[in-house]
């Protein structure tokens, strides 16, 4: 039997690497002569820096310590990816989950979370005289519409004094003019989001994932919603551009300097030759740390099912926790940590070992 595991990673519990081992240990133990073809994901959130370090020859890892999305300073890395003739002088990857992610965070902070330290990070991969520039903005801590990271590179918020504005969504609420003189020329940008919002509406960066990173009343939802239209009109941005309100509205920013957003489940799928390794497979193995509603919209479980529908392969998924809006549809089996566990406390307390389980349970499954 061959059987493929490509999980994203389960946030803030356990990397899609360790995911695969736990997956593959719990497997193995009930089915020994398993052949299993490891393809640990990402969707341009955490661990989209290190499936591309584990998938390129020759990548280096270079750590850079960067302002956190709280101010405080953060030891982290990113990725530089050999030279081709695509790109000359290299390849830095560069995520937002691991410089100004929500899980850096000991406390949601809606008002002064920052995007500043991504831009730090880019600016050091700029200043490495690199060609191209692959960003990952999931996992993403403010809503500040990407001026923390824009005046990282150079970039200048003012308010209608003319002072530069306060960090965070507190500071974006009183942009009222952006001098861009100091910012450089972008070079290719390809953007990895699992989102395709736009910045602002119903559907936008405030309104959809601002109560996630701690936006909870109305009025301040839309507060923070108008600045982002504001914003938009500032960079000659159209506000309903698809995935401008990715990151708290770092797509935005991003976007207005000349990225190009690209889906992120895909371009790690490309990279790690996902769909080579599904053909011929009996069964794939995906999941991440949430299976919701929103997991069909782009995520690694809904993408990697997709291209198992396509090679005619079931799959199926293990989450840490599986919600009741979720499209169980689209997978043979499905598998909850926390029904597992007995409790979410327990699951996240020990994902390996509920991930082991987990493997033994699809392999007797697939033994049948």
């Amino acid at each position: 039997m061959k059987v493929v595991l490509a999980p994203d990673s389960f946030k803030g519990s356990i990397t899609a690497a360790d995911a695969v081992v736990a997956l593959a240990e719990g497997w193995r133990g009930v089915d020994p002569s398993v052949e299993l073809i490891a393809r640990p994901m990402a969707d341009g959130g955490e661990g989209t820096v290190a499936a591309f370090e584990a998938a390129v020859p020759g990548a280096e890892r270079r750590s850079i310590v960067v302002d956190g999305p709280a101010g405080e300073p953060v030891v982290t890395q990113w990725v530089l990816l050999p030279a081709s003739p695509e790109s000359p002088h290299g390849t830095a990857v560069i995520d937002m989950a691991s410089t100004s992610g929500i899980e850096l965070l000991d406390e949601l902070r809606p008002w002064d979370a920052s995007s500043l330290g991504f831009g730090q990070a880019i600016s050091a991969a700029l200043d490495q005289g690199v060609s191209e520039l692959v960003l990952g903005i999931g996992s993403s801590a403010s809503t500040d519409g990407g001026i923390g990271m824009l005046t990282a590179l150079g970039a200048r918020f003012l308010d209608r004094s003319g002072h530069e504005v306060a960090s965070g969504a507190t500071g974006l609420c009183t942009v009222a003019s952006v001098d861009t003189a100091r910012l450089p020329e972008a070079p290719r940008v390809r953007v990895l989001s699992d989102v395709t919002n736009p910045l602002t509406g119903e559907r936008g960066a405030a309104a959809v994932f601002g109560p996630q990173k701690g936006l909870a009343v109305a009025s301040d939802i839309a507060e923070v919603d108008a600045a982002l239209g504001r914003l938009a009109d500032l960079l000659s941005l159209d506000a309903a551009t698809p995935g401008a309100g990715a990151a708290g509205g770092v797509g935005a920013a991003l976007i207005a300097w000349g990225a190009q957003l690209a889906p992120g489940a895909r371009a790690v799928a490309e990279l790690v030759g996902l769909a080579d390794a599904i053909d011929g497979a009996d069964v794939v193995v995906t999941g991440e740390g949430s299976y919701d509603g929103q997991s069909g919209d782009g995520k690694v479980p809904s993408f990697v099912a997709a291209l198992a529908a396509d090679a005619g392969v079931p799959a199926a998924v293990v989450a840490g926790r599986i919600t009741d809006d979720a499209d169980r549809i689209l997978f043979a089996q499905s598998l909850s940590l926390t029904e597992l566990a007995g409790s979410s406390a327990s699951a996240l307390a020990e994902p390996a070992r509920w991930l082991r389980e987990a493997g033994a349970r699809l392999a007797s499954e697939y033994a049948r």
